[in-house]
This record gives structure tokens, C-alpha cells and sequence, in this order.
């Protein structure tokens, strides 16, 4: 039987993280997460917006330093495994729900620049690996490069949109008794520009 569960995710935190701490000594802190997937819709053309909601468990020193440092809104990359849990509500009706428990929480450049700076003042991101991590460099270049893209293919977009509006504008106004004909495009497939 083959066995694999890794889950990388990026996203904004929905709510301030829940630290608690445990009769053991050990530290849990909960973060909600919210992660965007834009696409094209083929039969209307517009663009869609589809968000996922996700829990994230995060134990030890990496718990302590979310909750020092993260706050709603921060944008995050979680690195873990899936999670099922299943039990009773009090009606005795049975519940269940994915999380995600955390390996990693890379904290990604925030809104605030001045908290953003006073983390990496630490030295160290969430999970005590060094800022000069080579595979977390990778990452946030690779984040960037795709970041870069997405907004370059929104300007785009935009543009084509733009344009269309004002050839169909001009068309109408040349021959008004011409009623505007939709062609139907045949494109592939939606695919991530993920990085891995």
C-alpha cells in the first residue's frame, strides 16, 4: 500500500491564531487559513474566485512564534500533513473535518512592513531554520516569479477585455442592424502555476 500525505499551501489567515497550552507542557496554536484559486470560466468568460478554508495545528517553538508574530490577515506557506478528525456533536450526531497539522509555517512578507521586519529581526523564521535556507529561497522566488505572472496575466486580460469592448462599440455603431455573434473558443485546460 502506497502511503504519501504532504500538503503545501499558501494563504491569509482568517482569524488571530488560538494558542493554547497543554497539561503535557506542549504548545498548540490553531490558525485558520483561507487560500484563493482564480479561474476562467469557459462558458461566461468572467473569472471566478474559489476559496478554501482550512484548521491548522501548529505545535512546539514554531506555536510560540505564531502567535508572537502572526495576526488575520498575514499571508503564510503551511507545510504538513492532512488530518481527519470524527467525533460526536453534543446532539449525537456524528461530525467530521480535514486539517492540516504543520511542519513548516514560513511567514511571507505582510501588509505591515514594520511587524514584517521586527520577525525577520529574529533571525530565524517559524520553524528555527536559518533566513539563508536555500530551499526557502527557492521558494519565495519562485512565489514571486508566479506572483509576477499572475499579475501580468490579469493586465492582460484587462487589456483583451478593454479592447473587445471598444471593437464591439465600434462595430455597433458602423452597422446597427447587425446583431453581435459570439464565437465559441475551444481553450485547454485551467492549470497552477504552482512551483512544485
Amino acid at each position: 500500500m502506497a502511503n504519501f500525505n504532504r500538503v503545501i499551501i499558501i494563504g491569509n489567515l482568517t482569524r488571530d491564531p488560538d494558542y493554547k497550552q497543554l497539561t503535557s507542557g506542549q504548545a498548540v496554536c490553531r490558525l485558520g487559513l483561507a487560500s484563493n484559486r482564480q479561474f476562467k470560466n469557459r462558458q461566461t468568460g468572467s473569472m471566478v474566485q474559489e476559496v478554501c478554508y482550512v484548521d491548522i495545528d501548529v505545535w512546539g517553538a514554531q506555536a510560540e512564534t505564531c502567535r508572537q508574530y502572526l495576526q488575520k490577515g498575514r499571508a503564510v506557506l503551511v507545510e504538513g500533513r492532512l488530518k481527519f478528525d470524527s467525533w460526536e456533536d453534543p446532539q449525537g450526531k456524528m461530525r467530521s473535518k480535514h486539517s492540516i497539522v504543520a511542519d513548516r509555517v514560513l511567514f511571507l512578507p505582510a501588509t505591515n512592513s514594520a511587524e514584517f521586519a521586527a520577525a525577520e529581526r529574529v533571525g530565524e523564521n517559524s520553524a528555527g531554520i536559518a533566513k539563508e535556507d536555500p530551499l526557502e529561497k527557492e521558494l519565495l522566488e519562485q512565489i514571486e516569479q508566479i506572483k509576477n505572472r499572475t499579475q501580468a496575466q490579469k493586465e492582460e486580460a484587462a487589456k483583451k477585455d478593454i479592447t473587445e469592448k471598444q471593437e464591439s462599440q465600434q462595430a455597433g455603431e458602423a452597422s446597427p442592424e447587425k446583431h453581435e455573434q459570439v464565437e465559441f473558443k475551444d481553450e485547454p485546460p485551467f492549470e497552477d502555476e504552482l512551483p512544485f
